[in-house]
């Protein structure tokens, strides 16, 4: 089991790497440009992706910044918001890599932003973490189209393809 979380440790961070390349080249006002997703720009997606990590590490780890609102913007500048990015990545897979198969199938328990207190498997909270991922990068990739810029393929399979993948092919 935690092999399989390990790669979508690794998976995440290398599809957000991608995704940041495809999103550098935009200027400053396409990446607040409200494009109607869900949380509006690129600059509010990016940051909600962010935010909900702070949110979930804090809730696994007890430590970190966690926001108290899932549409803070952490970072308005592309740059900073991807140092932020590649920082939050690498403490997700460091995190992971030092989990035991006892951790994965134990319980936490936390408080959700509405105040109440869950207490569940670490196992399905991981799974959501990273289908969250997924979830808004897609978001991020509609909105590189309604913007008329090229988008980049983030699939799970060329990951897996892919040096950075073939350990967990």
């Amino acid at each position: 089991m935690k092999r399989h979380f390990m790669m979508f440790a690794a998976y995440n961070q290398w599809a957000n790497n991608r995704l940041y390349d495809a999103v550098d080249n935009l200027t400053d006002e396409e990446f607040g440009r409200d494009a109607g997703a869900f949380f509006g720009s690129m600059m509010g997606t990016l940051n909600h992706l962010l935010v909900t990590d702070r949110i979930w590490m804090k809730r696994f780890t007890g430590q970190g910044d966690a926001p108290a609102s899932l549409d803070v913007i952490i970072q308005r500048a592309l740059p900073a918001l991807r140092m932020a990015r590649e920082a939050e990545d690498k403490r997700i897979v460091e995190w992971v890599e030092g989990l035991g198969d006892k951790d994965i199938a134990g319980r936490f328990s936390y408080v959700t932003t509405d105040m109440r207190t869950i207490s569940q498997r670490l196992a399905p909270a991981l799974d959501h973490l990273f289908n969250h991922q997924t979830h808004h990068r897609g978001q991020a990739h509609m909105i590189l189209t309604v913007l008329g810029r090229a988008s980049v393929s983030l699939d799970l399979m060329q990951f897996q393809r892919a040096e950075e993948g073939r350990a967990f092919a």
